[in-house]
Parts: C-alpha cells; sequence; structure tokens
C-alpha cells in the first residue's frame, strides 16, 4: 500500500508567477491535498493609516499589487468619499471606469502569456506581451506611469484625458482585436491545450457559491456574478452588460472566460468613450472624516470583487482600513480543486486560478 509524502509547492518555482506557497499531500502521483502557507511576503500596509492621512494613503494602496494597482487607488478613493459624503465628477467617473478596464485587459493578456508559458509555447507568450505592451503604452501617454499610474484620488482624476487621446484609445484598442482574436484561437482551439485543461481542476457551481469565490474563476462554474453589475459609477450608463459565463468549471473555461471578458472590455471602453460627458475631472478633499463613522465598497477587479472599508477618526486619518481581495476570497476554492488531481496538473489549476500573492498578502 502507497504512503502519502508532503511535496513543497513554491514559493519559487519555475511556473508561478508569484511566490504562491502549497504544501501538497501526494500519494504516489495524486494530490490528496494542498494546504495554503500564507503570510511568506506579508508587508503590513494596512497598518501605514496611522501614519499617512487619507490623501497620502492612495500612493501606498496602489502599491499593493502593481497589475491591479489602479483598480486598488479606485476602490479606495471611492471608499474616501463614501466616508467624506462626497461623489465624484461625473467625467472623473467615466475616467476610472475606462483605466480600470484597461487595467482588465492588461491583467487577463499578461495572465495569457504567463499559461503560454506553462505550457512551453515561448513564442505564443511573447506575441501576448506584445500586445499587452501596447495597453502599457496607453498607461504610459495619459497617466505618465505604465504600472503603477498614481492618478486617482479622494476627489476624482488627478489628470484629465483629453476627448482627442480617448479617440485614439478607440483605434488602438479595435487595431489589436485581430491580433487577439488569433491569440484565442491559439488557446481555445488548440488540442494539446485542450488536453491539459479540459476536465481538470473542476468546481461545481454549487462548490463556487458555498466558498463565495469571485470573479473569472466563479463564472467559469456559471455562477452569474460580476460587480460591474450592480451599476456603480459610471458602469451604471451602460447600456447592457451580461457577464461572461461558462458552466464547466474547468481549467478550459476559467481561461475561456478570461480570453472572452477581454473583448467584452474593449466594447465597454468604446461604449464609455463615447458618452463621456465634460466638466473637471477633481475636487480636493480638505475634510476631517467623521468619527467612528464607517463605509464599504466593492470592485471588480481582474481577479474579481475586491471589497474595501474604511473608518474615520475624527481627524484625516483612518481609524481602521480593510481590503478583503479576490485572491483570499479565491483560497478555499483553489484548494478543493487541486484535490485529487495529478501532480502534473498543478501547476496548470494554480495559473488558471490566477491568485494574487502580492494583494492577498498586504
Amino acid at each position: 500500500m502507497a504512503k502519502s509524502s508532503v511535496i513543497p509547492f513554491g514559493p519559487q518555482h519555475p511556473v508561478l508567477p508569484e511566490p504562491l506557497h502549497l504544501d501538497l499531500v501526494v500519494e504516489d502521483e495524486k494530490v490528496l491535498q494542498a494546504i495554503p502557507q500564507i503570510g511568506f511576503v506579508h508587508r503590513g500596509l494596512e497598518k501605514l493609516v496611522d501614519k499617512k492621512d487619507y490623501n497620502q494613503f492612495v500612493y501606498v494602496v496602489e502599491r499593493i499589487c502593481g497589475i491591479c494597482s489602479f483598480g486598488h487607488s479606485m476602490g479606495y478613493s471611492e471608499t474616501i468619499e463614501r466616508l467624506a459624503k462626497v461623489e465624484a465628477p461625473k467625467r472623473a467617473q467615466y475616467l476610472r471606469a475606462i483605466l480600470l478596464e484597461l487595467s482588465r485587459v492588461h491583467s487577463h493578456i499578461l495572465w495569457m502569456g504567463l499559461a503560454a508559458d506553462a505550457f512551453g509555447y515561448e513564442s505564443l507568450f511573447m506575441h501576448c506581451w506584445r500586445l499587452r505592451e501596447r495597453v502599457l503604452d496607453l498607461f504610459e501617454k495619459t497617466c505618465g506611469g505604465r504600472v503603477i499610474m498614481s492618478v486617482c484620488a479622494p476627489g476624482g482624476m488627478l489628470r484629465d484625458i483629453d476627448n482627442s487621446v480617448l479617440v485614439e484609445i478607440k483605434a488602438l484598442l479595435d487595431s489589436i482585436k485581430g491580433e487577439y482574436t488569433q491569440l484565442c484561437k491559439a488557446f481555445l482551439k488548440d488540442e494539446s491545450v485542450k488536453n491539459r485543461t479540459v476536465g481538470i481542476g473542476v468546481i461545481s457551481k454549487e462548490e463556487a457559491e458555498a466558498f463565495s469565490m469571485v470573479g473569472p474563476f466563479t463564472r467559469a462554474s456559471g455562477v452569474t456574478y460580476d460587480v460591474r453589475s450592480l451599476g456603480n459609477g459610471a458602469y451604471g450608463d451602460l447600456d447592457n452588460f451580461e457577464p461572461v459565463i461558462d458552466d464547466q468549471g474547468d481549467c478550459y473555461a476559467r481561461m475561456k472566460v478570461r480570453a472572452v471578458e477581454v473583448f467584452q472590455s474593449i466594447e465597454i471602453i468604446t461604449e464609455l468613450i463615447s458618452k463621456i460627458p465634460d466638466g473637471e475631472v477633481f475636487e480636493p478633499l480638505k475634510v476631517n472624516l467623521e468619527k467612528d463613522f464607517e463605509a464599504t465598497n466593492v470592485l471588480e477587479q481582474p481577479r474579481g470583487e475586491c471589497f474595501y472599508y474604511g473608518k474615520g477618526n475624527g481627524t484625516k486619518f483612518l481609524e481602521r482600513f480593510r481590503i478583503r481581495t479576490p485572491t483570499s476570497q479565491n483560497l478555499a476554492g483553489m484548494v478543493t480543486s487541486l484535490e485529487g488531481c495529478d501532480l502534473a496538473d498543478v501547476n496548470m489549476i494554480v495559473l488558471t486560478i490566477d491568485p494574487c500573492i502580492s494583494c492577498t498578502e498586504r
């Protein structure tokens, strides 16, 4: 009778883009249990609200994660605006949504490149990241930064984007559609990719709901939940929004959901550009936050729902600030999807879940 053993997976591993650490209990080549080890890169960023006032802390928040940096600054800024009982200018809300969707395009194409690298398709990896560079060029042109942009703050946007530049953004996104369609064919039609992903790492709809999973991870299991459907900010002005759903719940379904979401984000950006109003984009906040007053906010980051909580203390410093990131919400589903899989499939299952350890270990 075979005896089980424990194999460490990560935090340094050739396939992992981030320092995820799992202890895998295996018997022969089967994974019986996956035990996540959290805290490897803990930085204590939330505690810094003691030392940075609410206007300064936005620059700390967006450094929680490079890929999700704009989303974090947007979610934090909206939380502070709720604490201060103000609303950002309408044009700023549109610009925020446009940049958030560009961040989703950037994140998903980056993820596709990492998946291609895991498959061993180096040329496909390069093609994905070449397209990603064109999105980063847009960030650099409109915000000045390619990863950390520092344009979103409580009160609106620190920089406006000219309507002529918005037209250029629309034209560039239209131009990459054809190339991106070819990339999707390589991922979704290739038989060797299907052999590595179809029926692997399955999470049922019932499990996804029981674990309160979020993002493409849960939508690939048939759960119709996307924070954008709530219509917050500029998303409420969209003519029609339907989350991208698949019901297979395996690695292939998660890959398919992310691939289609890029097209959806391009359509959202195009619609918002056609509707964006004129006006101011920033009204600086100079008020103290009411003592013991609390506010929450949710945002659909590229990896799923991100929850923000803030509590005032009567000054410009927060009493408490807390973020629940998509990956921390998806850990239970990730562990479950690994149980019973072949050891060789662990890296692909983890990659299709797309965990962000930088966000999780704040």
